[in-house]
């Protein structure tokens, strides 16, 4: 048993960056545990061909760990794993790769979390869960799916192994991964067919490469980079005025994604059977330059949604049947119902996902009633439609590191400031076309219906709002 001040629990962008924050501060009292053998969290899971970021590289990046010699626009999967290896190296000698974490338990009579893991336990005050959002790849249940005789995978555990030459590709979704992943395979496969159940708004993802004398004068000139986060952070805040259907920004988000469409898809049934009956911003408006021609170009075949697999035969909702030897799922995450929650026990013995029946709930999006000296990063609210979630991990850092500033043994919000945030939240929310929209999301909690994943503000405000730690909203 190792007795430490603080354990955290996932080496993502949010682990990491909270593992540097309090190295930093010449805190040494803390591990980071992993699961997996490499960090890097989705960015290390997400390696299926055509993986990219959609918000500019140079904002989605630690603002205390810049890097000036982005390749491109919109960094690459493999370049932000990279530089997450290259930031953890400062808090190597604290990470524990390899050790999943198998119940994290408060002990009230110690004032203690206890941590089991499968190499070893742990007791420390202070436990922050950091296992993000993307962890858990969802898999529909798709009836007939174990007859299917070829290779089935989520594009999360995307299998290189498996050759697509010649092959007949089925890929269910048309999601941020599916535009990106969708134009490679079909460059690599025989045939392709996209399963779709809803057709996604598509805008220009207008990327463009670094040249040498760009990075070179990133590098010279630190205050230049950093004039640029700041004017890609103020420049994507606009953002928000979509999503709260502002009058004239949303029609010119509407009017941008239609536009594409028509430029790069000439055939009308097509377009027709690719053009959305929600609202803008209801689901996550994706950047793309490559998948309407891709589908266009006749190599993808677009279909309904997978009902069933019977054998190598994949039937869609609207009865075509397609043979097939591949399926790959880019049907996203479990996101509003995150498995993690199953392993944490608050007062009383209450599990995290109990106390979170009718939906995630937290104070300042961090912290949950019941369940003391815990934080939770990139959990509750703590995301975003319209901007950079480094910006919200490191707000939820510093809040974090201004509550072990306050040196109490035992930190936890009153169920009555609790309610009262999320109340807020609600209210905020109900105006946002990601409840009013017209559609199906991964943002809505499915029992609830509430907005759990989403901040429904602008991103300033909620930096603003976690800047202080404040005291008063805790028992």
């Amino acid at each position: 048993m190792t007795d430490l001040d603080t354990v955290i629990v996932g080496a993502g962008f949010a682990g990491i960056g909270a593992g540097i924050r309090l190295s930093r501060l010449g805190e040494h009292s803390f591990v980071v545990l992993e699961r997996a053998e490499a960090i890097g969290g989705t960015w290390r899971d997400n390696v299926y061909p055509g993986v990219a970021c959609d918000i500019p590289s140079h904002l989605y990046s630690f603002s205390f760990a810049p890097k000036h010699d982005w390749s491109h626009f919109f960094a690459r999967g493999s370049e932000i794993q990279d530089y997450l290896r290259e930031c953890a190296r400062e808090i190597d000698s604290r990470l524990r790769l390899g050790t999943d974490v198998l119940e994290m338990r408060w002990l009230a009579d110690i004032e203690r979390w206890l941590v089991r893991t499968s190499a070893g336990d742990y007791t420390c005050r202070t436990l922050v869960v950091a296992a993000g959002r993307l962890s858990e790849p969802r898999m529909p249940e798709i009836p007939g799916l174990n007859s299917f005789p070829g290779a089935a995978f989520h594009s999360s555990r995307y299998d290189h192994d498996v050759r697509l030459a010649g092959k007949r590709v089925g890929v269910v979704g048309t999601g941020a991964s599916a535009v990106q992943l969708v134009p490679r395979v079909a460059e690599q496969a025989g045939s392709v067919v996209l399963f779709q159940r809803t057709a996604p708004y598509v805008v220009p993802r207008d990327d463009v490469e670094y040249s040498a004398r760009d990075i070179l004068n990133f590098r010279n000139d630190p205050e230049a980079r950093e004039r640029l986060r700041a004017d890609l952070f103020w420049a994507m805040e606009a953002g928000f005025a979509e999503r709260v259907a502002t009058p004239g920004y949303i029609d010119a988000l509407r009017d941008r994604a239609r536009g594409h469409l028509e430029a790069q898809v000439s055939d009308a049934a097509l377009r027709e059977a690719l053009t959305p009956d929600y609202e803008i911003g209801c689901k996550r408006v994706l950047l793309a330059d490559d998948f309407y021609p891709a589908l266009e170009s006749g190599a993808v075949t677009i279909t309904a949604a997978l009902e069933r697999v019977d054998g190598p035969t994949a039937i869609a909702a609207n009865g075509a049947a397609h043979d097939l030897d591949v399926l790959v799922f880019a049907t996203g995450f479990e996101s509003t119902r995150p498995p993690f929650a199953r392993r944490v026990f608050g007062r009383d013995g209450l599990s995290l996902d109990e106390a979170w029946r009718d939906g995630m709930v937290a104070y300042a999006s961090t912290t949950v009633h019941g369940f003391p000296n815990l934080f939770v990063i990139d959990g509750p609210n703590a995301s975003l439609g319209h901007n950079s979630a480094i910006v919200m991990i490191e707000a939820q850092i510093d809040y974090l590191l201004g509550a072990l500033h306050d040196e109490i043994d035992v930190l936890e919000v009153s169920a009555d400031a609790q309610a009262a945030y999320v109340a807020d939240l609600d209210a905020r929310a109900a105006s946002t076309v990601w409840l009013g929209g017209g559609c199906e999301s991964w943002y809505v909690d499915e029992r609830s219906r509430r907005l759990t994943l989403l901040w429904p503000d602008f991103a300033y405000a909620f930096r603003d709002r976690l800047s202080e730690f404040d005291r008063a909203a805790y028992l």
